[in-house]
């Protein structure tokens, strides 16, 4: 293997993920297959922390890990740039639906919050 090698450790930190996340990613499919050295031990490349950063990425965005497998499977496959492109308009629309959700559960929460601190400072002795 050429170029800078990571140790597990090493790759955890780069990446923010747990060494158990690591494992995880790898035993799915999502990343990999890991590099090893001769005495076994797992040594990650600058691809692998690519893979690792885009895998993360779209699991903090709520992607399950099938939706993640998927889009993994249509990368390493060399799916047209269409399909991939179709993929990710399809799960942006998802996403786009949860933030209106979020933005509509602040709203209701914000004026919870007016309404029950308006009663509290009128409801106080001062």
């Amino acid at each position: 293997m050429t170029g800078t090698t990571l140790t597990p450790a090493g790759a955890a930190d780069r990446t923010g993920v747990s060494l158990d996340t690591l494992r995880y990613y790898e035993r799915e499919g999502l990343i990999g297959p890991i590099g090893r050295t001769t005495g076994g031990r797992r040594q990650y490349t600058e691809d692998d922390v690519f893979w690792i950063g885009l895998v993360t990425c779209f699991r903090e965005a709520g992607l399950g890990i099938a939706d993640v497998r998927a889009f993994v499977g249509i990368l390493r496959a060399e799916h047209r740039p269409e399909d991939r492109v179709a993929f990710l308009r399809e799960r942006r629309a998802g996403l786009e639906q949860r933030v209106a959700a979020l933005r509509r559960a602040i709203g209701v929460l914000d004026d919870k919050i007016a309404y029950y601190g308006t009663a509290a400072s009128t409801d106080s002795r001062g």
